[in-house]
């Protein structure tokens, strides 16, 4: 689908209180998936939205065709808050405190219309899910938006889906860390040339660099796999 279609899903699931869990996903999640089918049973049961320049020349090669729109989370939820005709009740989980309290902040500030009636930093054990879960339920929240990385943002909503209150819940990835302005965006120009990874690598090059530099060739190495009959996903 593309951004208004993305859009339109999450505000008719808000409005008739139809749950839908959302994971954004971009060639590290693909891999992750390739690489483990417990995560990969996870993703099957959400919706998967696209993210990046690697699934849409993975669709191109696998189906001869690539997506409307690139649907990364770092410019779905923005338009998400400002194209929804309705408002939203919002709760942030996910980052270090300092972040998700500034990404509470600039939500409040950009798009007033919205409350952010939540924010909790994603630092918990796992076994601690039952009170985060009802931490979250006591805000009531029409949006969840969960920003802990993969596998971990997509395991706790999905495990959790049951107890969670929340009508539509998105893993978003590092849309906080954006958010807070800790970390930059890429340069339009360099963001519509596809190469917003590299300028992430060169941003945190010791954190990224087994995602991008081993992770895209691995990454596209499956695909020839899967494409020639090697491999199933």
């Amino acid at each position: 689908m593309n951004s208004e279609e993305a859009v339109q899903l999450v505000q008719t699931s808000v409005k008739l209180r139809y749950p839908i869990e959302i994971a954004i996903c971009n060639a590290h999640t693909t891999l992750t998936a390739l690489d483990d089918p417990a995560f990969a049973a996870t993703l099957q049961e959400m919706t998967l939205l696209n993210d990046g320049i690697g699934v849409d020349l993975a669709s191109r090669f696998l189906n001869g065709k690539g997506f409307p729109d690139n649907l990364n989370g770092t410019d779905l939820v923005p338009a998400i808050l400002s194209e929804i005709d309705l408002p939203l009740r919002i709760f942030l989980l996910g980052a270090n405190e300092t972040r998700v309290q500034l990404a509470k902040e600039h939500i409040e500030r950009v798009y007033p219309r919205h409350q952010v009636v939540g924010a909790r930093n994603g630092y918990f054990d796992m076994s601690d899910c039952d009170a985060v879960c009802t931490e979250i339920n006591r805000a009531a929240p029409d949006l969840l938006l969960v920003g802990m990385g993969n596998p971990r943002q997509e395991y706790f909503i999905v495990q959790n889906r049951a107890h969670l209150d929340a009508t539509v819940a998105i893993g978003v990835g590092a849309l906080f860390d954006f958010m807070s302005g800790s970390v930059i965006r890429a340069p339009k120009m360099v963001q519509a040339a596809g190469l917003e990874w590299l300028f992430r690598l060169l941003q945190e090059p010791r954190r990224l660099f087994r995602r991008y530099v081993v992770g895209i060739p691995r990454f596209f190495a499956a695909l020839v796999r899967l494409k020639y009959g090697k491999a199933e996903l």
